[in-house]
């Protein structure tokens, strides 16, 4: 009988838990195509921005050393 209960309980849980979870994911917003795109695309650039700096800067880096080292 102990059984039953436990069992009864953990399957109120888990309906509780999917119920939450639909709950919360009916309140989300999507973003629109026209932002994604263009948020996706600053990302983008973004990037290849800082990647090109990064370069510039290892490879300064690069040539102290050689330089240093010599």
């Amino acid at each position: 009988m102990a059984e039953n209960s436990v069992k009864q309980e953990n399957k109120e849980k888990k309906t509780g838990f999917w119920q939450g979870v639909k709950q919360e994911w009916q309140k989300i917003i999507w973003t629109d195509k026209k932002s994604l795109v263009k948020k996706t695309i600053l990302v983008a650039v973004i990037s290849i921005i800082l990647g090109v700096i990064i370069a510039i800067v290892d490879r300064a880096a690069l040539q102290l050393v050689e330089l240093i080292i010599g």
